[in-house]
């Protein structure tokens, strides 16, 4: 007997854990394309080696992948929440548990629930996508055409590079999937049994491997559509190349500049900011969707709302719903100050509000802040938008080998201007330290609860700096365990899959 795993299609910290310690080789995962999925006996197959029958079946798994973008909100939105914006200074963890609250303190270890439920959910979309990748251009089917197959696999790899840029964000050296694991049978399981537990790749291999995926994308991948931002167009692989190229590993400002451009080309431009996050006068749906400044979100609708307002805060579409327990990411006194000394009341107001709840972790129970920016099961979660593509291109601007101090200016001037602030003043616009310091203050109050801050403190080198010396001035930060220093850049390995994985090593400082 033979069977055929996806390497990668499920979560290799969890893989075997489903076979029994008799590692018993009948056992066939019902996530897989398989005989069974596919509705074959085994003999059918033949020669066949794709695990779809057609085209069909190949949409179906692309229309999978899209799916996970809104019923697999925890990872990839909640999670990250926590990490960009509680690990760094917008935000206090919010509750008091174990799971929590390290994120806050700094005591990450690798035993942390939320590392590990993130590193298997990352893993296993990155097995959802190299199912189409590895899949499509064997599917015998006449009326698939060579450029149908690659679309699929164009927007599919546009899929692998973004959970692969969170990965080498969040960890640094994770394992490369790049291809499906043989059959595993009675006669070659000591040699293919390996194939499962893959090693670690340096950070500089995982960077190659995003940006080969995503400029291979852009001849095939679906144009911008203005009415479906949902989908995994030219426009994203565009915004992730901006944002991969201002990273250190990869690090080329002019290509920032270039690929920021093109978003721009595209159509994107700014919009209203309640646009953005607001609710209709009824609060009974969200006031956008498919906004000129989204460049890729998550939609939900009545009957398949989100979930992720009852971590947050209240849903505005059902008020009582959800509200008895603390929830996570509570604004930070830090933030709140920030906000207040700018006298940035648009923006505040949009990123932050205040409720009675019956807790009082934080702040009294009267008057408690919460993130706002996702405010009741139909909001739509937006993963990119045009703001933080307009202020990339001026950290390139401002931090490139000949900078030009005055377009970065300019650019972080029309993002000042639409929330209702006046322009920088003369002295910060003609120093780069002052203009790189009002580029990161500018960006914090933009994307405030929208997973950047985490990430922009270590683009730029400003963990150390700015984590630090927060717990002194912040007080209501719970007591700092260890100080961040070089080895904090990156979060621990999750001990699970390293227990599992031998070829997994752990992150230095954990």
């Amino acid at each position: 007997m033979k069977i055929k795993y996806l390497l990668g299609g499920l979560a290799f910290a969890t893989v075997f854990a489903f076979i029994p310690a008799a590692c018993s080789l009948d056992y066939e995962p019902e996530a897989q394309y398989s005989e069974i999925t596919e509705g074959q006996e085994e003999g059918d197959k033949e020669e066949d080696t794709s695990e779809f029958k057609n085209k069909a079946a190949i949409d179906g798994q692309m229309q999978q992948i899209y799916k996970l973008m809104r019923d697999r909100q925890e990872h990839w939105y909640v999670d990250v929440l926590l990490i960009a914006e509680a690990h760094a200074d917008n935000a206090y963890a919010g509750t008091t548990g174990a799971e929590v609250v390290p994120f806050e303190n700094n005591s990450i270890e690798g035993s942390n629930s939320v590392l590990d439920r993130d590193w298997s959910r990352y893993l296993s979309d990155v097995g959802q996508a190299n199912k189409i990748i590895y899949n499509v251009d064997n599917v015998k089917d006449g009326s698939f055409t060579t450029t149908e197959r690659e679309q699929y696999k164009a927007q599919a790899k546009i899929f692998r590079a973004m959970v692969y840029f969170d990965m080498v964000r969040l960890w640094g050296r994770v394992p490369l999937i790049t291809g499906l694991a043989d059959d595993i049978t009675s006669e070659n399981v000591g040699e293919i049994y390996p194939q499962y537990f893959p090693e670690q790749h340096e950070e500089e291999e995982v960077y190659a491997l995003i940006e080969q995926d995503l400029l291979e994308s852009l001849q095939y991948a679906p144009d911008n559509n203005s009415g479906d931002k949902t989908l995994f167009t030219k426009s994203v692989a565009h915004t992730l190349l901006t944002k991969v190229y201002a990273e250190k590993t990869l690090r080329d400002y002019n290509k920032v500049i270039e690929y920021a451009d093109k978003v721009t080309a595209a159509g994107f431009d700014l919009v209203d900011f309640n646009d953005l996050f607001g609710m209709n006068e009824a609060n009974t749906d969200t006031k956008v969707r498919n906004t000129k400044e989204s460049i890729l979100e998550a939609q939900f609708f009545t009957g398949n709302g989100n979930w992720c307002t009852w971590m947050f805060g209240r849903d505005l579409a059902n008020w009582e719903s959800n509200f008895t327990w603390a929830k996570w990411v509570t604004p930070s006194r830090d933030l709140i100050n920030l906000y207040n000394e700018e006298g940035d009341k648009i923006r505040s107001a949009e990123s932050i509000v205040y409720y009675d709840c019956t807790w009082s972790n934080y702040y009294p129970g009267s008057e408690y802040p919460f993130m706002y920016k996702c405010r009741s099961a139909y909001s739509s979660i937006i993963k990119y938008r045009y703001a933080d593509v307009l202020l990339l291109k001026a950290e390139a601007l401002i931090m490139k080998a000949s900078p030009d101090l005055e377009a970065a200016a300019n650019i972080i001037d029309k993002i000042r201007n639409r929330a209702g602030l006046g322009k920088l003043s003369a002295s910060v616009r003609s120093n780069k330290d002052s203009m790189l310091n009002a580029l990161l203050k500018e960006r914090r109050m933009e994307l405030a609860f929208e997973g950047q801050r985490w990430f922009d403190l270590c683009r730029l080198d400003k963990v150390e700096e700015v984590m630090n010396a927060v717990y002194a001035k912040d007080s209501g930060r719970k007591t700092q365990v260890y100080p961040f220093d070089e080895n904090s850049y990156k979060l621990a390995i999750p001990q699970g899959a390293i227990d599992q994985n031998p070829n997994l090593t752990q992150n230095p400082g954990y």
